[in-house]
Parts: structure tokens; sequence; C-alpha cells
């Protein structure tokens, strides 16, 4: 049976036998109940506790979070519809890069679309390595120093406009990562990323979550107006829900309607996974790991799991590119990250999990002898590896693929690890 296979903007096709295909594991199918504006005005309608008018209205200056050109908010749809209330309220902008590189030209369209001339005086990049442009709140239940960015801070009321679906580590992308991560220092940032290897520190789980607890916490010692429009996409990157309110209501019924979407049930694990990384998440390997993270959900262990994703900006942060480089086995990971943590460390404990229990192979424009040196094979020829990949697991081998691996949370009775 043919299947095709998402690679940046384009395109794979692959043959697989019948027998040998276990399933195309993809975000669940929901039905859109209207047009974005339509969607924004309902959600608008039902805010609580206080409207959006009334919001907008009260004193102060305000500052509209948004997310980079890494995530696939829908930041420009939405601002199509508010933009004339927002530049009447003397909106500012920020860019929530978290620990990020600032938005190229391409992605400021992205991002802002035709509002960008509009708004591009009033647009301010955050910079997490600038300490002195951020000040301390205090500090988290988890012994976290939040320190955030001072425009964040100073002004009196924020708009938080971010996209939900599932985390790896955070349980749910959303809603207070519009703080921290977003516009937190690195130091914060770094020390709220440590908590992502424990073991509640997991896709779906915000109870007990260290990583979650921090965020929160960072919002809750903020003394502004903090209103949230958030928005949960559906297989294919069409907004499916908007919510809107206090920010901690808006995340948490958006949380709901991302589960609709996002969860995917599957009968067991198999011993092949293509895990496929969809544009704009395909930007660079850091971002990719979400979907080996993902893929190894459905992994039996000693199995194959092909990472495809075309990482066309690169690897992304390199500190856990070094760390891994840095190892001769994955089991060495785990030791350095114990003597010795920073920003990026967990993105390579995460991988060595992975490492430990199967082989990862990637279809990337990462370079080889980089992938060779992280334990990753690389892969040219989609086709030729998954004939490999069942040639080498044998006759009942079978593949199942995750067409939206970032994102898509397979879940199974069983799990290997």
């Amino acid at each position: 049976m043919k299947v095709l296979v998402e690679y940046n903007k384009g395109e794979i096709e692959v043959q697989i036998p019948e027998e040998r295909m276990a399933g195309l594991v993809e975000p669940n199918d929901v039905e859109i109940q209207g047009s974005p504006r339509e969607l924004l005005k309902t959600a608008l309608t039902k805010s609580e506790p206080e409207s959006f008018e009334s919001f907008l209205k009260a004193p102060g200056k305000l500052l509209v979070i948004v997310n980079d050109g890494t995530r696939p908010t829908p930041t420009q749809a939405i601002l199509d519809c508010i933009a004339d209330e927002l530049e009447a309220a003397g909106a500012e902008f920020i860019i929530a890069t978290g620990a990020h590189r600032g938005p190229t030209i391409e992605e400021y369209a992205l991002i802002f679309g035709k509002n960008y001339e509009r708004f591009s005086n009033r647009i301010y990049v955050h910079d997490a390595r600038k300490h002195e442009d951020c000040l301390f709140l205090g500090t988290s239940i988890n012994g976290t120093e939040l320190t955030i960015n001072k425009r964040g801070v100073e002004a009196e009321k924020l708009l938080v406009i971010g996209s939900v679906e599932p985390h790896y580590f955070a349980g749910y992308t959303g809603g207070r990562k519009g703080i921290l991560p977003g516009i937190a220092s690195y130091r914060t940032i770094e020390e709220n990323h440590r908590h992502a290897l424990h073991p509640m520190a997991k896709s779906l789980q915000l109870e007990g979550n260290p990583v979650h607890e921090d965020m929160m916490d960072a919002l809750n010692l903020l003394d502004n107006r903090i209103f949230g429009i958030m928005s949960v996409l559906d297989k294919n990157h069409q907004i499916y829900s908007l919510t809107a309110g206090d920010i901690r209501t808006s995340f948490y019924d958006a949380v709901g309607k991302a589960e609709d979407v996002f969860v995917a049930p599957v009968e067991g694990a198999v011993e092949i996974v293509v895990s496929i990384c969809r544009y704009p998440m395909d930007i660079d390997l850091y971002q990719a790991q979400k979907a080996i993270d993902n893929g190894k959900l459905i992994l039996k262990e000693g199995g194959i799991l092909i990472l495809v994703s075309s990482c066309w900006d690169g690897l992304g942060d390199e500190t856990f590119i070094k760390l891994l480089r840095s190892s001769d086995t994955p089991e060495g990971v785990h030791a350095k990250i114990a003597g010795e943590y920073r920003l990026g460390y967990h993105k390579a404990g995460k991988m060595a999990e992975v490492f430990q229990q199967a082989e990862v192979w990637a279809m990337t424009e990462v370079p080889d002898d980089v992938l060779r040196d992280i334990f990753i094979r690389p892969v040219h020829n989609l086709q030729e590896a998954l004939d490999e990949a069942f040639k080498k697991l044998g006759e009942e081998a079978r593949v199942l693929f995750l067409s939206d691996g970032s994102v898509t949370v397979p879940t199974v009775k069983q799990t290997i690890f």
C-alpha cells in the first residue's frame, strides 16, 4: 500500500506490504464549528471573569505576548480579527522567544501577516540572555528563581496569544508558557527545564509536574491583568477551537479541546515507528526531538524509530548536541547530566532514554557525521530504510506511521518505556 509522508513542505511516497502495515496514527478527526472570526467571537463572548472589551478598556499599558516562528500558533489569523481593537488600545507586542533566537524576516511575516507593517514599530523581541532586561519576582515552590522580562512585569495588562497541544515535559504548551519560558530570563528557563527529567514531567501530565508548577508560580507572581486567547488546531492545522478569558481558565479549557485532537488510541506497540515532524515544527533537531519522544510511546524495546524531519534550520540550540557528542554511550549522557546541568541537557537526556532502548534513524538535512556522533543513523532514502528495517527485524515486524509526531500522543494499554 502507498503511504505519503510529509517532508518539509513536500511529500515522500513509500510502498508498504499490507501485512507489514500496523497503521497510520494521526490527530483525531474533529468538526470545526465556524470560521476563525466566528470562533473567536464566540470565545470572547464567553470569556470569564471579564469581557475582552472591559479588559481592553481597563487603565494601563497593554502588552501582547505572541509566540515565535517555531510554534504553529495561528497568531496572524487571530490578529486579523482584533487588530483594530488592539491598535485603539495602544498595544505593544513582545515575541516570546524563550531561549530561542529572534525571528527572521520571513518569520515576522508568518507571525503577523498583513499586520506586521501596522505594528512593526511596537514589536519587541525577548532576549533571554539580556538578564538586565528582566526583573526578579520570587522563587517557585520547586526553588526556581523566577525572573521575567520587565516589559511583561511593568505592563498593567497582558494579552497572551498561544496554542495548546501536548508537550513532552511541560504536559501541554500554551497559557502560562507565554510567560515561562516565553519571556523569562535564560537562568530561569535553565532552572525550570532542569525539572524536565523528573518522572512526572511528561506529555499530558500537569498535576505533580514540577515544570508546570514553576510556570504557574511565575504566572501567579505577576501583578497584572492577564487575558488569554488560546487556539487548538486540527490535524490539518486549521483552527478547531479558540478559548478566551483569564489566562488560567482559557488554558485549561483549551487543554480539554487539545485532548480531543491529539490523544490518539492505538492497539499496541510495534517494531518500527516512523515519526514525522511536520512544518513548521521541523525547523531544527532541537524541536524535532518531540517527535522522537512521542514515537517512543508505541515502539517495542529493541525496535527502530525513524524520524522524518527536514531540520531546515539546522540543530537549534547546540548544547544538547555537544553533550551527546561528548559521551561514548547513552548511559554516559545521564551520568554527565547528574554531575552538571545546563539548558538543553534535558533534551539530550530525553533522547538518551530512547537510545538505550531502541535504534533511532533519521531522515534530515543534518550532516551525517553529526547524527552518527549522537547515536542516530542517517537516512537518505526512506523506502530503502524501511526495507532494511523490515529485513533486520524479521518477518513479523510491522510499521506504524505517526503522521504528526511532534504533537500527537499515542496511547496504548502498556508501553515499554
